[in-house]
């Protein structure tokens, strides 16, 4: 899921996925379901000015941009030009400078392509414009302006980041060239395979040179293509099939406003007929006359029953695809797309080889302006055509990278980076991500020697730091030196709610997300704006379910930034810590391209180091670590810690936490939330280890490493560790004693630090995170828990810790809120913890318009501690200075069935259900409706067999492996029905299998349903069915 919010004036309903709080689809949550809230729309600002352009041609309006908004033209057009070939500028004279009417600004810029420099240079107005775009492309939080004003030519250059997301759009606003003239985006990929064209099909063409399309059309061939073969390899797609949703529905809206005009004309056609026929035979009794008058009305009910019956399936492309004796090339037909014949036909399109080869692109029509890419696989028996799934992947690029010549100040965070694009969402699946992309990007991060990548997805897992992903992007990262950057998720304010992969693995940096002042007023546009900079309620926090700290920094998570051309708007605001993650990652790339300039190794291990100890604390309060992590990343820190730290060894340290002695379940902290933890003093085990590079000198590193490590705990007296550490190559083993016995009820944090005695200012070599949530017990019967007089101003959070009374099984709170003077909005939480299963979370948007009370009922699990949450959302109430005050009461019910499930055997007409009220008295109305029937089935055939060998094979020449099952059944009736597989579903990141994917088939063959981890049920009616199961691994012996 993406981890994303979208503002803007004409896509703010858009949905974005990850928990998050506008999702692409409502599942995997970047993790994250929450919707935002006072954003107004970004282009209000740009009505209304004029401009003069020299030597700009007559008829010809300047392009409207955000510039216009703050009397600061920004060249647009120049930037809109860059398209294709990074080259084709190289024919055009544009003026060397411009000004702006009624401005005494001038702007000059100097270009030489032939020696690939590029150089604009700005003369910014003193005013509060420049704070302004400084607000919608933050960077000042991070110390990135800092850096680049001391180190200009560090800005990224020589930077490869891979964006693992719904796909980026290299026609977008500044994401043509970087600040030294190289191409921004170097490849552009489908991962996942949506996008898949099969062109196995071999047509030669005939003496006029066509050649029959696999649609069926009949296609011209360019006699100026060059195929030594004659062979021409086709296939077909359904347009829709490649686009989003929302542009979708766009089309749609567009193609049944023409079809109307058509259908209405052919209406009025069959009307006048019939009209003049009456008047020509009043009364017809000729035989040959009333079946021409019945023709006539027969034509015109049917031309009535079309829009009654009016079904858009989207138009159809044909592919043809041919090697010109040096590469693989392939053209699309799109004359089915276009508004007027003639346009889009087979040989007026220009052919294009994989993206990477030659760095061009296509758009499919004017009317949908959706840039294409096509890349060509397994001796061109597949074609690619790749499209983005959501703007979200182009905005997270533009976040990371951009370079906007013409309004630096709009520039992302490292304008000279370049960009791999890895679409991870699938478009069959609304963007959601899946294994088989997942697995691929890596393998293309290896590829393209990429320096960094940034995944701005993800969703809630059962098992933390597990899974096959996990195991390889921490092969990519140990053995291949990449720095991997992730979002933490959006399913905040809660803990213990940060997201797979990003925010619970830990070779990956989990970021969360913080908002400025300055971003409050310029981007989010609030009347009036924090005193101070603040975390975004909805961002997720630790710790995770095995005791790391889960967030490992925090970063700036808001951003107007470019967005794809089919959007037919230049970019938007977004905020979500999809945003706050590139942001990191542009950060590091800043601090990556100054290593490199000097020619110093890179450790990934080193350089997380250097982040986490000089991230700038925002708060003072230990237990703010889970919502911020380490504090705010800053660059020019970094990077100067880099420099003083330069002789040390690349050595990590992985730590591992056991209760007692030889459990033989191991933790990455201490994490304590139920009750009977809380009753006594527990002894834990930790033993560190340090880590090496692969290709590290036995001699001179391994042997002689020696670490004189000091142990600090904080002088809790709850906590107690040793003192020193003596600390060699094979690690080293020790005890803590966590003592909670005294402590008052609620959340309690620590950390146990070992420093290095000799090098004190090196920071934590380790840490080990002690997490204590101690509930509160409730003793009345029955049991109620109430709270008092809590406070709330923006962006305050309340927890309570309660444990649930055994036998409980739901819940009703009433929140009563007072005090306050505008309307306010909160987020209630309530959340529960089970080993190995996904956080049992509920979750509610209340919106207060004056003081008054609500109430709720909500699930819970008996003998398992809750946290409830109250969070007033963090721009709630800004424009008043009275604070809102709440009274709860929490009221715990009971009625349980002594069997989990109702099972009727068909030999017997009724069963016995016997149900019981643990904590008190319950009301009973007892009713039953027989919904579902649940049916299994025995695959019919299974075959393995490997897959591709360019896509498919993982870096060290293991390949991957795909077992497809085939299920058949019929249905004697029509119904819902929806495909489980138990053991696989419901779990993307916590599967030893790194993908599945099911087909539904009808006996005709056509698609009906598709579906990965989350199955969905599709309506049938009475027939016979194929389900084709496929699941991706890499070893041959596996057991279902």
């Amino acid at each position: 899921m993406l981890s994303s919010h979208i503002a803007s004036s004409s896509c703010s309903g858009l949905r974005l996925g990850s928990t998050s709080c506008l999702k692409l689809k409502a599942r995997k949550g970047c993790v994250h379901r929450r919707c935002g809230s006072g954003l107004l729309p970004v282009q209000s600002r740009l009505q209304g000015r004029s401009f003069r352009l020299p030597n700009a041609k007559r008829g010809v309006p300047p392009h409207n941009s955000l510039g216009t908004a703050i009397k600061n033209f920004k060249w647009q057009d120049l930037q809109s030009s860059w398209i294709s070939s990074n080259r084709e500028l190289l024919s055009h004279d544009f003026p060397r400078n411009f000004s702006v009417l009624g401005s005494q600004d001038t702007y000059s810029t100097s270009m030489d392509f032939n020696e690939g420099s590029y150089r604009t240079e700005f003369n910014y107005p003193s005013s509060s414009d420049s704070h302004f775009l400084e607000g919608l492309m933050p960077k000042k939080g991070i110390e990135a302006i800092q850096f680049l004003e001391e180190h200009p030519e560090y800005d990224g250059r020589g930077i490869t980041v891979a964006i693992f997301d719904s796909g980026v759009d290299p026609a977008a606003a500044g994401l043509q060239v970087t600040t030294d003239g190289k191409p921004k985006v170097i490849d552009v990929l489908d991962c996942t395979g949506s996008g898949d064209v099969d062109t196995s099909t071999i047509v030669t063409a005939d003496e006029d040179g066509f050649i029959t399309g696999a649609s069926g059309a009949r296609l011209q061939i360019n006699k100026e293509w060059i195929n030594p073969t004659g062979e021409w390899r086709v296939g077909s797609k359904l347009a829709f099939s490649l686009f989003t949703g929302t542009l979708i529905n766009r089309l749609k809206g567009e193609r049944k406003k023409k079809w109307d005009e058509k259908q209405r004309e052919a209406l009025t056609e069959a009307l006048r007929q019939l009209t003049e026929f009456d008047k020509k035979h009043l009364k017809p009794t000729e035989p040959a006359l009333k079946k021409a008058r019945e023709d006539l009305q027969n034509r015109v009910d049917f031309i009535q029953k079309q829009s009654d019956s009016y079904e858009d399936n989207g138009p159809v492309i044909d592919a043809v695809v041919w090697h010109d004796g040096n590469l693989w090339r392939a053209a699309l037909d799109t004359q089915d797309m276009e508004e007027e014949s003639g346009l889009g036909k087979l040989a007026d399109c220009t052919p294009l080889t994989n993206y990477r080869m030659e760095r061009k692109y296509g758009v499919f029509t004017r009317m949908d302006a959706c840039t294409y890419v096509l890349n060509i696989f397994d001796d061109g028996n597949v074609l690619s055509i790749v499209t983005d799934c959501s703007p979200h992947g182009t905005h997270v690029a533009g976040i990371t990278a951009a370079h906007h010549p013409e309004e630096p100040l709009l520039n992302g965070v490292a304008p000279g980076a370049q960009i791999v694009s890895c679409k991870i969402g699938d478009t069959r699946l609304g963007s959601m991500e899946m294994g088989t992309g997942l697995v691929r990007a890596l393998i293309a991060v290896v590829e393209t020697k990429c320096d960094l990548i940034n995944m701005s997805y993800g969703e809630p897992t059962s098992m933390p730091n597990y899974g096959r992903f996990i195991q390889l992007a921490e092969e990519v990262v140990n053995k291949h030196g990449v720095i991997f950057v992730s979002s933490a998720g959006n399913n905040g304010p809660s803990l213990t709610t940060v997201g797979a992969p990003g925010g619970t693995s830990s070779s990956i940096l989990s970021v969360g997300a913080y908002v400025t002042p300055s971003m409050a007023a310029s981007a989010h546009s609030l009347v009036e704006t924090p005193t101070e900079g603040v975390q975004y309620t909805w961002s997720s926090r630790g710790p995770t379910a095995d005791g790391d700290i889960g967030v490992t920094l925090s970063a700036l998570g808001g951003a107007v930034a470019p967005v794809p051309k089919w959007t037919l708007q230049p970019r938007m605001l977004m905020n979500g810590t999809s945003m706050s993650s590139p942001c990191a990652c542009g950060g590091i790339a800043l601090v990556l391209s100054a290593l490199k300039a000097e020619g110093r190794k890179i450790s990934p291990h080193v350089v997380r180091k250097a982040l986490e100890n000089t991230a700038a604390p925002v708060h003072d309060v230990p237990e703010e670590t889970l919502t911020i992590g380490r504090g705010l990343l800053q660059v020019d820190r970094a990077y100067k810690y880099l420099q003083t730290c330069e002789e040390l060894p690349p050595v990590h340290y992985t730590v591992e936490v056991g209760r007692g002695p030889n459990t033989g379940v191991t933790f990455r902290g201490v994490y304590l939330r139920e009750a009977y933890d809380c009753r006594q003093a527990s002894e834990w085990n930790i033993t560190v280890k340090p880590q090496f590079p692969e290709d590290a000198d036995n001699l001179n590193q391994v042997v002689p490493f020696e670490e004189r490590v000091k142990l600090e705990s904080g002088n809790l007296s709850w906590l107690k560790c040793p003192e020193y550490l003596l600390l060699t190559n094979n690690g080293r083993s020790f005890n803590i004693v966590v003592d909670p016995t005294g402590l008052k009820d609620g959340l309690h944090y620590a950390e146990v630090v070992g420093v290095d005695s000799e090098a004190p200012w090196r920071g934590p070599l380790f840490r080990i995170p002690v997490t204590i949530c101690k509930p509160l017990e409730l003793k009345t019967s029955p049991p109620v828990a109430s709270f008092s007089n809590l406070s709330f101003v923006p962006g305050a959070i309340e927890r309570r810790f309660i444990s649930v009374p055994e036998g409980t099984t739901w819940a009703e709170a009433t929140l009563k809120m007072a005090g306050f003077d505008t309307p306010r909005r909160f987020y209630v939480n309530a959340v529960q913890l089970v080993p190995k299963q996904r956080p049992f979370v509920w979750s509610s948007f209340v919106n207060f318009q004056s003081p008054s009370s609500k109430s709720f009922a909500f699930p819970l699990i008996g003998g398992v501690t809750m946290e409830l949450t109250i969070a007033q959302f963090w721009s709630s109430g800004n424009g008043s200075h009275i604070p809102a005050t709440a009274d709860v009461e929490i009221e715990y019910h009971s009625l349980l069935g002594v069997n989990n499930e109702v099972l009727i055997k068909g030999s017997e007409g009724t069963a016995r259900v016997d149900v019981k009220a643990a904590l008190g008295s319950e009301t009973l109305a007892p009713s039953a409706t027989l919904k579902k029937v649940r049916v299994a089935y025995r695959p019919v055939e299974a075959k393995v067999a490997p897959l591709s060998a360019l896509r498919d094979k993982l870096t060290d020449g293991r390949q991957i492996n795909a077992l497809t099952l085939t299920y058949k059944f019929s249905l004697a009736e029509g119904g819902n029905v929806t495909p489980r597989i138990p053991i696989l579903n419901g779990r993307m990141y916590d599967n030893e299998f790194e993908s599945q994917f099911y087909m539904l088939c009808d006996s005709n063959k056509r698609v009906l349903s598709m579906g990965d981890v989350y199955p969905v049920g599709v309506k049938l009616s009475k027939g016979d069915y194929t389900l084709l199961l496929h699941i991706r691994f890499s070893q041959l012996h596996i057991q279902l």
